[in-house]
C-alpha cells in the first residue's frame, strides 16, 4: 500500500462505515459469470487492509440482475447514495466504475455527494478522494468511458440484430397460427383448428367490415379463438378463449399474417421519471419490411385493405371526409352524403315524426370548428325513397348474379363454423386419449401418481363431453341451406324490389348494398333538393326531389276540403257540415274524421264565418228582434212558429233559430190585428149586463 493511499485514509474515514456495492447486469450473468461476483465480494479484504474492521463493512448486493444504465429501479444504489449523503459512509468500494453506474448523471451525482461528505471511493485500480481535483478528474473520465462502453456494447448487439433483421432471419415471437419448424423457418401452424379459427376471423372481417361485428359473430356462433400462453407454468401452451375486440385488432394489424417480416414497428422512449414508453411508428419509419418472407393467411393486398377499413372505422383516426362503417339507423346515405356547398362529408341526425325516426343530413364540419351555424341541413324524408327507387331500377338486371354469390357465401360461412366446432371436439378427444394412455402406463402400485393421472383423465373426459354437447347444440340450431332455401334465395334474386323491401332485411344490410353500388351522393338544397349520385363504375345520375313539408304544413287541411267546408257552411251548422264532409270522403290534416270541434277549429284558423253569421248577414232576425218588430211577446212568436205561421232556420248546433223579416202580407200581421180586436172587445162593457 503506497504512502499516498495511506495519507488519504484518515481517522474520520475509519470512524464511519465502509460500503461494498456488488452488482451484475443480468440474472444470467449472476448465474454464469460467478468469477466477477467473487472478485466483487473479495473487495472486503481491500477494506480491511485499509483499516476498517469486518463489522464496519456493509455489503449492498440487492441490485443483482439490474442494469446500471439508470438508478431508477436500483434500490441498493439509492440506499448507497442516501448513506453517503447523510455522512455515514467513510468509503465506497466497487470493482469498477461500471458496477456503480453506467450513467454519467448518476455517477457525477455520486461524486458530488462524496466530495461534500468527504467519502472515499475505491475500485480495483486504486483509492480516490472525490474532493481532490485530480482524483475527481480521473473518476469523471472513468465514468465517461463506462457510459461509452455501454453504448458500444449496445451498438454491437443492435448491429447484429439489424443484420439478421434485414435478412429476415432474426428470431422473434410469432403470433398464434405461425410456428418455427425444426429448421428455424416460419410455417403455418399444423393444427387445423388454429388455421380454421384464424381464417374464419379474416373472412368474417372481410364480410362485416368491422372488428366489433367480428367479435359479435364469433359470440353468436359460440366460437373460441386460440392464444399462446406467454408466461406462467403453462407458458407456450395453446389456450382457447372467447374472442375479444383487442385481439381482433392485434391480429388484423399484424403483418406476419400476410407473410411479411417486419422489424422496428415501435420505438421505446424514456420519460423524465425514468419509465419506458413504447411509441408506435408509421410504416414509412419501420426499420425492415420484407414481403412474402414466409407463408401467410392472407396476401398483402388484403392486409392493406384491412388497414384502410380499420382506419376508416376508428373514431380516433377517422377524418371528416371518411364514410365509416355502416351503422344502425334508417338513414340510407349514412357516410355517403356530401354537402353540395362546401364538399364536406355530411353527418346524420334524427327526429321523431309520428313515432317514426326521420333522418336529417347535416354539414357540421365548419360549425364544430368555429361554433357557427351548420353549413347545410337537408331533411331526408324524400331523399331516401328516391335513392331506393334509383337502386331498384339499377340493380334488378344483375340481381341473380349477386344472389348466387350470397348463396355461396352463406354455405362457406356455415362450413367454416362447423369445421371450427369439429376441431374443438377432436382436440378434446385427443387430450382425453393422451390422459388415458398416461393413466394406463403408470405403475398401479404408485397410487399418488395414479390418482393424479386418473383425475386428469376424468377432467379431459368431462371436457370432451362438454365439447360434444356444444357441437350437437350448435349443429341443431344451425341453418342448413337445403333446396328450399336455395330456391327462396333465387326467387328473391329475380325480384330485387321484394328483397329490398322485405321487412326482414336489416337496415344495415341495405346500407351495405347501397355502398357496393354508390360512391357518394352530393346534396344541395335550393327551392328543391338536388341529388347528384356517383356510382362505383363512374356513372352519374342527377335527381330532383321536393323538400318535405314542415310538420305544421303536413298537418294542414287540403284546400279543396276547406273550399267544400266554406260552401257547406252557407246551409249547414258545424255538426251538419262535419257529417257532410265525412260522407264525401274528406279528412282533416291529421287524417281524422271531421267532428264539430274540428270544423270549429278550421273556421277560426281560416277566418270562415259560421252558419249563424252567414244567416245574420242575410238579414235574418232572432226571436227577440222579430217580437219587437211585430209588437208581440217572444212566446207568441214561438207559438206562431209551432203553428206554422212563421218560417225559421237552424243557426247552430244549440238549437238557436233565426227568422226571416216579416212583410205586410204575412199571416203574422193578420194574426196580430185579430189579437188587438179581441183585446178591445174584452175591454168594452157588456150590452146584456147594461140592460
Amino acid at each position: 500500500m503506497s504512502a499516498e493511499t495511506t495519507m488519504k485514509v484518515t481517522a474520520s474515514h475509519l470512524a464511519r462505515t465502509a460500503f461494498l456495492y456488488v452488482r451484475q447486469s443480468t440474472v444470467r450473468q449472476v448465474l454464469t459469470n460467478t468469477e466477477s461476483t467473487v472478485r466483487q465480494y473479495a473487495l472486503r479484504q481491500r477494506a480491511v487492509a485499509l483499516g476498517w474492521s469486518t463489522d464496519q463493512i456493509v455489503t449492498i448486493d440487492c441490485d443483482q440482475g439490474h442494469s446500471g444504465a439508470s438508478a431508477t429501479d436500483r434500490e441498493g444504489f439509492q440506499r448507497l447514495v442516501a448513506e453517503v449523503g447523510m455522512g455515514r459512509a467513510g468509503i465506497v468500494l466497487g470493482l469498477e466504475v461500471s458496477r456503480l453506474a453506467r450513467n454519467n448523471a448518476d455517477w457525477h451525482r455520486l461524486l458530488e455527494i462524496c466530495g461534500l461528505s468527504d467519502t472515499l471511493i475505491c475500485d480495483e485500480d486504486g483509492l480516490y478522494n472525490p474532493a481532490d481535483f485530480n482524483d475527481r478528474l480521473l473518476l469523471g473520465l472513468k465514468g465517461t468511458m463506462s457510459e461509452a462502453e455501454l453504448h458500444f456494447i449496445r451498438a454491437r448487439l443492435r448491429g447484429g440484430q439489424l443484420s439478421k433483421a434485414r435478412r429476415g432471419e432474426l428470431p422473434m415471437p410469432l403470433p398464434v397460427g405461425l410456428v418455427y419448424d425444426p429448421a428455424g423457418k416460419v410455417v403455418i401452424d399444423p393444427d387445423t383448428g388454429v388455421q380454421h379459427a384464424i381464417r374464419h376471423l379474416f373472412s368474417t372481417f372481410a364480410r362485416t367490415g368491422s372488428a366489433r361485428a367480428t367479435v359479435q359473430m364469433f359470440k353468436d356462433e359460440g366460437l373460441s379463438f386460440p392464444a399462446r400462453v406467454r408466461s406462467g407454468p403453462r407458458k407456450g401452451e395453446l389456450a382457447w378463449m372467447p374472442l375479444r375486440h383487442w385481439r381482433v385488432l392485434r391480429t388484423l394489424h399484424n403483418p406476419r399474417y400476410a407473410g411479411a417480416f417486419a422489424y422496428g414497428q415501435s420505438r421505446g422512449r424514456k420519460t423524465p421519471e425514468g419509465r419506458m414508453t413504447v411509441e408506435k411508428l408509421p410504416r414509412e419509419q419501420w426499420t425492415v419490411l420484407i414481403h412474402d418472407a414466409h407463408p401467410g393467411y392472407i396476401n398483402w393486398e388484403t392486409f392493406e385493405a384491412n388497414q384502410q377499413a380499420l382506419a376508416l372505422n376508428a373514431a380516433a383516426h377517422a377524418r371528416e371526409n371518411e364514410r365509416g362503417p355502416a351503422r344502425e339507423g334508417p338513414a340510407l346515405l349514412q357516410g355517403l352524403a356530401i354537402c353540395g356547398r362546401c364538399g364536406r362529408r355530411m353527418t346524420i341526425g334524427y327526429h321523431l315524426r309520428g313515432g317514426v325516426e326521420v333522418p336529417d343530413y347535416r354539414c357540421m364540419g365548419q360549425a364544430i370548428q368555429t361554433g357557427s351555424a351548420p353549413c347545410h341541413t337537408v331533411p331526408g324524408a324524400t331523399i331516401d325513397p328516391a335513392i331506393s327507387q334509383l337502386l331498384l331500377d339499377t340493380v334488378t338486371p344483375v340481381a341473380l348474379e349477386v344472389a348466387l354469390k350470397v348463396e355461396a357465401e352463406l354455405e362457406g360461412r356455415a362450413e367454416e363454423a362447423d369445421a371450427l366446432r369439429r376441431s374443438h371436439v377432436e382436440r378434446a378427444r385427443h387430450r382425453a386419449d393422451l390422459a388415458r394412455r398416461r393413466y394406463l402406463a403408470v405403475d398401479p402400485d404408485n397410487r399418488l401418481v395414479a390418482d393424479s393421472l386418473e383425475a386428469d383423465w376424468n377432467d379431459t373426459l368431462r371436457e370432451l363431453n362438454d365439447a360434444n354437447d356444444e357441437y350437437q347444440r350448435t349443429a341443431t340450431g344451425r341453418v342448413v341451406l337445403d333446396d328450399a332455401h336455395k330456391a327462396r334465395i333465387r326467387a328473391l334474386a329475380t325480384d330485387f324490389p321484394r328483397l329490398w323491401n322485405d321487412p326482414a332485411t336489416p337496415v344495415r344490410e341495405r346500407k351495405r348494398i347501397a355502398r357496393l353500388l354508390i360512391e357518394d351522393v352530393t346534396i344541395n338544397k335550393t327551392d328543391q333538393i338536388h341529388l347528384h349520385v356517383r356510382f362505383r363504375g363512374g356513372q352519374t345520375t342527377s335527381l330532383v326531389v321536393p323538400i318535405p313539408l314542415a310538420a305544421y304544413q303536413a298537418r294542414q287541411t287540403r284546400p279543396d276540403t276547406l273550399a267544400e267546408l266554406d260552401r257547406l257552411l252557407d246551409t249547414h251548422t258545424d255538426a251538419q257540415a262535419a257529417d257532410a264532409l265525412n260522407a264525401a270522403g274528406h279528412r282533416s290534416g291529421t287524417g281524422q274524421a271531421f267532428t264539430p270541434n274540428i270544423v270549429l277549429h278550421l273556421r277560426r284558423c281560416n277566418g270562415l264565418p259560421s252558419h249563424l253569421e252567414r244567416l245574420r248577414t242575410q238579414g235574418l232576425l232572432t226571436i227577440t228582434e222579430l217580437a219587437e218588430r211585430i209588437g208581440v211577446h217572444p212566446s207568441t212568436i214561438k207559438a206562431w212558429q209551432r203553428a206554422g205561421l212563421l218560417s225559421s232556420h237552424q243557426a247552430n248546433d244549440k238549437n238557436i233559430r233565426l227568422f226571416d223579416p216579416p212583410t205586410p202580407g204575412d199571416p203574422c200581421y193578420a194574426k196580430r190585428q185579430g189579437i188587438r180586436l179581441d183585446k178591445r172587445l174584452s175591454t168594452q162593457p157588456s150590452t146584456r149586463s147594461a140592460i
